[in-house]
């Protein structure tokens, strides 16, 4: 009887090493998720960073007060564009019965 309850508690025992390496496994794997979503935010904050020092560098001076002048209403034009097209889409859709 004495090996019926020594196998019995080693397979208790396995069972607990096994949830409990399990359990370990996911937070393992939490932890890896939570680390790339971290490093991914703080690279695009980095690119967002330089990206903004190179346009304040581009536009410095009077030739870059010219040039800001002129993608500022490239953007306007291009925003202008698309919301009238995008207007236009959506009236031609429409039938009338």
């Amino acid at each position: 009887m004495s090996s019926f309850t020594s196998a019995v508690g080693n397979l208790a025992q396995s069972f607990t090493a096994i949830a409990a390496s399990l359990l370990n496994s996911f937070f393992a794997v939490l932890q890896a998720i939570f680390a790339l979503v971290q490093d991914l935010v703080g690279s695009v904050l980095q690119l967002a960073q330089a990206l903004v020092a190179f346009f304040a560098n581009l536009f410095q001076g009077v030739v870059g007060f010219v040039a800001a002048n002129f993608f500022g209403i490239l953007l306007v034009g291009g925003v202008y564009y698309w919301y009238t097209h995008r207007q236009g889409a959506t009236r031609s859709s429409k039938r009338i019965a």
